[in-house]
């Protein structure tokens, strides 16, 4: 997919043409023991099922399971995952020190139309020798992914490359709801919104609730996708996860939308509320 010797292009014009950050072309598997690398995925799928287990309610459950765990290993590896215990909530959603945090402008609000409300979150992605994290931005009313991105690090900087192609594609929501992540109250973040006049909205702290569409895709990718595959590298991930997001976006039927894709119904709707404007449509 990129080719390093390229006589024109570097790697790293190669990776911005690709959408992916030059990080992953240089990924390689953290050097986790396989014992600790198959706890984390059952971890993983454990705070699908139960999103406000900390470490002490994580660690019981994996000793029942019959797994020799101890406290101090397992709070390691969910810090490792962008897993938090503290407040019950990902580690994804810890403001840095400092960094402004917004309130929740979601509550009792009405949310009838695409761009009107988007939200985003970052995730855990299990390989079959290490681990990577993707964001994705998505419309709140079709639950349309309008951009992702696959990083090996939890900066803020594959975020805000994701809402730059979103803002790019698809203009501009008049709401963006994230966590309290210190990836999503940094400036480089938060400017961005400010500048293009979207209003900004987090979850309460401990309320993994008040974004459920973007975890509930996240469920569903995980089980669809992620865990059915052991990718070796970013760029198998990569398409993987391409894959799955143009099926989801394009061909999975959707129950919240009578069944019908969200890509489908984002435009649709977004005609609807636009009838005298040329409306340019991208995948």
């Amino acid at each position: 997919m990129i080719e390093p010797d390229h006589p024109q292009l570097s790697i790293g014009q190669q990776c911005n043409l690709l959408s992916i950050a030059r990080s992953s072309f240089y990924y390689t598997p953290k050097g986790e023991t396989e014992q600790n690398l198959d706890l984390m995925r059952r971890i993983d799928e454990q705070f699908l099922e139960a999103p406000f287990f900390g470490v002490r309610q994580m660690t019981w459950h994996l000793r029942n399971d019959g797994h020799l765990v101890n406290e101090k290993r397992i709070r390691r590896l969910m810090r490792l995952m962008g897993l938090m215990p503290i407040y019950q909530k990902p580690n994804t959603s810890r403001p840095a020190k400092g960094h402004k945090t917004y309130p929740y402008l979601l509550r009792g609000l009405r949310v009838d139309r695409p761009n009107q409300v988007w939200c985003s979150d970052i995730t855990y992605l299990s390989m079959r020798r290490g681990f990577l994290y993707l964001v994705a931005i998505m419309d709140w009313h079709t639950r349309k992914v309008l951009a992702w991105r696959i990083s090996n690090t939890l900066e803020a900087d594959f975020c805000v490359e994701a809402l730059n192609e979103a803002i790019h594609k698809f203009g501009s929501p008049e709401i963006m709801n994230t966590d309290q992540g210190s990836q999503f109250t940094s400036f480089a973040w938060t400017d961005r919104l400010r500048r293009t006049g979207v209003r900004i909205s987090m979850d309460g702290k401990g309320r993994f609730l008040d974004n459920i569409f973007i975890e509930r895709l996240w469920r569903t990718l995980k089980y669809e996708c992620v865990y059915l595959h052991a990718w070796e590298t970013g760029s198998e991930a990569k398409a993987g996860i391409r894959k799955w997001m143009t099926f989801y976006n394009h061909q999975r039927p959707h129950s919240a939308l009578g069944g019908r894709p969200p890509a489908v119904v984002y435009w649709l709707r977004k005609d609807e509320n636009q009838p005298d404007q040329q409306v340019q449509r991208v995948a």
